[in-house]
């Protein structure tokens, strides 16, 4: 769910784009980010594939205050960490990501953001520094930043109703109860590839 996205300094789409069904443009998100306001009856969803035709194609929900809006075409969210490493893998091999957000109350909408990601994991130089956009997670696997080329919305009118109950507090748990050397060595041992074989994360010489 996408409680608390924090839309800053959107600008550049024509006013009239954001009152049709079917907008498909090459700007600025504009109007059409007013569907990223705090709101938990929303769902955040990041795509990406590999570039091989045979490789598999990873759709991953997220949830928590773990989206951020950066400049008018450059997004940011925070990877948790899991059991996959897909989306970390993919970005490193060719960039691609489509983000979903997808309303389950009031006006019905659908939000695609089509760009460029990078990903910049927790043994990358800078990553603390970039980690102090999401103050309330001190333990994450990675930030995968975008800048958009293209966004795209529409009707939703087969997206259900749902209600928001809570966030799912296993995963901050399970990052809290884990020492750092603890969480680390986890996060090398079970993320070292995509399952297409794709590098994920490379555990350093020094720690081997």
């Amino acid at each position: 769910m996408a409680a608390g996205i924090r839309p800053v300094g959107v600008a550049g789409v024509p006013s009239h784009l954001a009152q049709q069904c079917g907008t498909n443009c090459n700007a600025a998100l504009g109007p059409q980010g007013a569907i990223l306001r705090p709101c938990p009856a929303f769902t955040t969803r990041s795509t990406t594939a590999p570039s091989s035709d045979s490789g598999r194609v990873n759709v991953s929900p997220k949830g928590y205050d773990s989206f951020r809006i950066l400049g008018p075409n450059r997004v940011a969210f925070l990877d948790l960490g899991g059991s996959g490493i897909e989306t970390v893998a993919h970005v490193r091999e060719n960039g691609r990501i489509t983000f979903m957000f997808c309303a389950f109350d009031g006006k019905p909408n659908i939000l695609r953001l089509y760009g460029k990601a990078s990903a910049l994991c927790f043994d990358d130089p800078g990553f603390n520094e970039a980690l102090a956009l999401f103050p309330e997670f001190p333990k994450a696997r990675a930030i995968i930043t975008a800048d958009i080329t293209r966004i795209q919305d529409s009707c939703g009118w087969g997206v259900p109703f749902y209600d928001f109950v809570g966030e799912r507090d296993q995963l901050l748990r399970t990052n809290a109860h884990r020492t750092e050397e603890e969480w680390r060595a986890r996060r090398y041992a079970s993320n070292a590839h995509s399952i297409d074989g794709l590098p994920g994360l490379i555990r350093p010489e020094s720690e081997n």
